[in-house]
């Protein structure tokens, strides 16, 4: 990273009412008030990272068959953890036939066995769980209290709740009925599931595709992101520890021609891809005219608003956890926040003085709130919105903090002045920066919450439920939470619509992206 990136991302204006935020590197205290916290490292000793890895096809780890591989680096230091085998056409082949092979015998098993490997996949989850949090913060970049107290938790809740369901499918209200209303034809699996994942939550976007397609007696073939490898590569040994049949799952490090080629593949029944609009939309195009079921998960440009009734501070914590959680790179983070005109100043100073007390530092450090930005190339994408934000003529503050002299790093951000003409009210930066607009009417705020191509999430923050009510029927969002945001849970549905994608992932509704209905 060059020093004019760091100086960027590390920049603030002091007279908007910044103050100094400790690293939990470098503690350096911003008020005589706030709590100083001594480094609390989590033990890097509790994983065993190899030095190289294969794909995984077929029950067995082996080399590309073109031998090309690729390095997956840490974010937060730059360091190389391992070198990982790059998949081809070849190797897509390769795997999509032993899924197929695999997939005769999986989807005859009844719907209890099936259901018995995906509890001990998710008892194996919790036994590891420490493990994988700690590879997850090393080669995501997200802090290691998220990992360990969000994403795996969550991991393991996935396969727990759709092994639940492997042996209720009829039940479950997509088979056909009869005329007489009794269900007609079970609903039948698709066959081999070709999924595509990013590198925002690696092993939970994994779990929320593997889980629902294992249950309803699909095989799958996953490409994980080239940036985030090593968790998948992971629960690749979790499938062979509880036994899974060889191929059944399938694991496809690669870049986007690994995934182009999965997508394309003929043998492939059903598509599921959470990532890019822009990656989306050629998937689409890529699938349209032939009989794969698609399902996709894109980008997010979520309004969180708060109305003048709302208590504040609560609202406060759930605007940084809307936007700051895994430094902003959440689709459907709420990364335009809408405020009643009455509130604006002193929901602002309230919102200033909280970001000044994020610890912005070592994801290994279980005190710190902000880590590190998944890659070089993410962190180039913000810092030229941000520059393209203040050209535009939008008022940028900053956290004045000490950024790491390795890795990507970004400092908390908000813009306030913004219109929606701004690009920074436009399109999803994916990253720390938060920006700041008005209204006076919930009419105005629906207005302006619709404003958007994208459709994936909102958040309402009022003491009114009648308001909340209201105020949500009339969002265009797949997900709106009240007083609260950035809550999931596997029985939930979520998704999105217009260019935030279609199909909903989670809970009952996840089940039937992966059924013949």
């Amino acid at each position: 990273m060059t020093e004019k990136t760091k100086k960027t991302a590390a920049a603030s204006t002091a007279e908007a009412g910044g103050t100094t935020a400790a690293t939990t590197a470098q503690a350096a205290p911003a008020r005589s008030s706030a709590f100083v916290y001594a480094p609390a490292p989590e033990s890097r000793a509790v994983v065993d990272i190899a030095p190289s890895y294969g794909l995984f096809i077929d029950g067995e780890f082996t080399e590309a068959a073109d031998g090309r591989v690729f390095k997956t680096v840490s974010p937060a230091t730059e360091e190389v953890l391992s070198e990982v085998a790059q998949a081809g056409e070849a190797d897509v082949d390769r795997a999509v036939k032993a899924a197929r092979k695999a997939f005769a015998t999986w989807s005859a098993l009844p719907g209890a066995e099936r259901a018995k490997y995906l509890f001990r996949i998710a008892r194996i989850i919790q036994e590891r769980s420490r493990e994988l949090a700690v590879l997850e913060t090393l080669d995501n970049g997200k802090p290691i209290r998220e990992t360990r107290d969000a994403d795996l938790p969550l991991v393991a809740a996935h396969f727990f709740y759709y092994a639940g369901w492997a042996d209720k499918l009829e039940h479950a209200g997509f088979g056909r009925r009869t005329t007489n209303g009794h269900s007609g034809v079970n609903p039948k699996p698709l066959g081999v599931a070709g999924q595509v994942i990013p590198w925002n939550f690696p092993l939970l976007m994994l779990a929320w595709k593997i889980a629902p397609a294992l249950a309803t007696g699909n095989t799958v073939v996953l490409k994980p992101a080239e940036t985030t490898p090593l968790s998948a590569l992971f629960f690749a040994d979790v499938c062979r520890q509880a036994g899974l049949p060889r191929g059944v799952v399938n694991i496809l490090p690669g870049y986007g021609d690994a995934g182009a080629a999965l997508v394309a593949h003929p043998d492939v029944n059903k598509v599921a891809f959470t990532g890019s609009t822009a990656v989306g939309k050629q998937i689409a195009r890529t699938v349209a005219g032939t009989r794969k079921k698609l399902t996709l998960e894109l980008g997010g440009k979520g309004a969180n608003i708060v109305f003048d009734d709302a208590p504040i501070d609560q609202a406060v914590e759930g605007i940084v956890n809307g936007i700051f959680f895994n430094q902003g790179q959440v689709c459907c983070a709420g990364s335009r926040l809408l405020v009643q005109e009455s509130i604006h100043d002193e929901l602002l100073d309230s919102l200033k003085r909280r970001l000044s007390t994020l610890r912005l530092g070592d994801p290994m450090d279980k005190n710190t709130d902000i880590g590190a930005i998944n890659s070089a190339e993410q962190l180039a994408r913000i810092t030229s919105l941000v520059e393209q934000g203040e050209a535009e003529g939008a008022e940028r503050w900053s956290v004045a903090c000490d950024l790491p002299e390795n890795g990507y790093w970004f400092a908390p951000t908000l813009f306030t002045g913004v219109t929606q003409a701004h690009t920074v009210a436009r399109d999803e930066i994916f990253g720390p920066v938060l920006s700041v607009l008005t209204f006076r009417t919930p009419d105005e705020a629906v207005a302006k919450a619709n404003n958007t191509p994208y459709g994936l999430s909102a958040g309402i923050w009022t003491e009114k439920g009648s308001r909340i009510l209201a105020v949500a029927n009339k969002l265009r969002a797949g997900v709106v939470w009240s007083n609260t945001f950035n809550k999931f849970d596997p029985t939930s549905p979520f998704g999105g619509y217009k260019e935030s994608g279609f199909g909903r992932e989670g809970g009952r509704h996840g089940l039937e992206a992966y059924l013949d209905v």
